[in-house]
């Protein structure tokens, strides 16, 4: 495992648990089969707040860069995807 995968996975540990239920399993399953620029698009989302994440990927509130949207959408599908059913 090499030491950007190490930091992301640090960086996926958020103070809630909404968030460690969405960001951590996202980057376990999901980031390797990305293309490049939403793996980097990720990367730059984790630099949000909790609360700014929060209001982003559960109360589908548009991110100020709006070039994250993809990105939200992405984990949000993920996600769901894994719960329904």
């Amino acid at each position: 495992m090499n030491e950007d995968f190490s930091r992301l996975r640090w960086t996926c540990r958020r103070g809630m648990l909404e968030l460690d239920v969405m960001l951590a399993p996202f980057l376990e399953q999901d980031f390797s089969h990305l293309d490049e620029d939403l793996k980097q698009d990720f990367v730059r989302l984790l630099d949000y707040s909790d609360l700014e994440l929060f209001r982003c990927l559960l109360r589908h509130e548009k991110p100020q860069d709006t070039s994250l949207t993809t990105i939200l959408g992405v984990i949000r599908e993920k996600h769901q995807a894994r719960h329904s059913g």
